[in-house]
């Protein structure tokens, strides 16, 4: 269970968490044969490891994926490769003028620059099923009263083996209240609850990764086809109670 008292780490300490998880990474890719010639650059940003580059197919963005998490200290894994020859449709949920990737579509419900679409993430989203590669929703299921059915917009929108990445303030520290418009308090278990203890019928995800810094959480997460097997319990338990 996450501790009350837990601080986050220091601007230097994170600094000198990504040199360590960068030298890390590359002693891994030294010494695992599976890693050797996959064009894909990982690069970490305290202690989020963001991805970008090809591979051919999709199993080996998911070996790549899997492995960089599996790093002690990456509290997530953003992505941007392409498969196969094909960019990723990468969308930013409420981006307002700042996007994860500039060539990300932008959606918010205020224009602004940066943003390619207004649309309101309390509704439906504006783009078709199956159609996206990657979202973004960084700092805005806190400001919705009920964000579930953005999720399983994000859920219907999203391709096999797509991925939601989803950034909030955590709930034990003080900028989950101090911003008037947060609405919803967020942990890593709410995460949990929605891969495992939603109504039967409503959208199934799988965590690839979850992970909270102190003041924010962070979870990764895949949709699942409705007969497909639920994550196991040795992977819940990396990340949840």
């Amino acid at each position: 269970m996450v501790a009350l008292a837990q601080t986050p780490p220091s601007a230097d300490r994170l600094r000198l968490i990504d040199e360590s998880l960068a030298q890390a990474w590359a002693d891994q890719v030294r010494h695992d044969d599976r890693l050797r010639g996959l064009a894909v650059e990982v690069r970490f940003d305290r202690g989020v490891a963001h991805l970008s580059g090809e591979v051919a197919e999709p199993g080996e963005l998911r070996l790549v994926r899997d492995l960089v998490g599996r790093l002690a200290g990456v509290y997530g894994v953003w992505c941007r490769v392409g498969v196969g020859g094909r960019e990723p449709v990468v969308v930013d949920l409420g981006c307002g003028p700042t996007k994860q990737w500039s060539g990300n579509l932008g959606l918010d419900i205020f224009p602004a620059p940066g943003v390619d679409a207004v649309a309101d993430l309390s509704g439906s989203l504006p783009l078709a099923d199956n159609s996206v590669d990657v979202l973004f929703a960084v700092h805005i299921l806190e400001h919705l009263i009920d964000f579930l059915p953005l999720v399983d917009e994000c859920h219907r929108v999203l391709r096999p083996g797509g991925v939601l990445h989803v950034m909030s303030p955590w709930w034990g520290h003080v900028n989950a209240v101090a911003d008037p418009t947060h609405v919803r308090l967020m942990d890593v278990q709410t995460f949990k609850g929605i891969c495992q203890l939603r109504p039967p019928g409503t959208p199934r995800w799988y965590p690839l990764h979850a992970g909270c810094d102190g003041a924010s959480i962070f979870a990764d997460l895949t949709p699942l086809p409705p007969d497909a097997a639920p994550a196991p319990p040795t992977h819940l338990a990396r990340f949840f109670d």
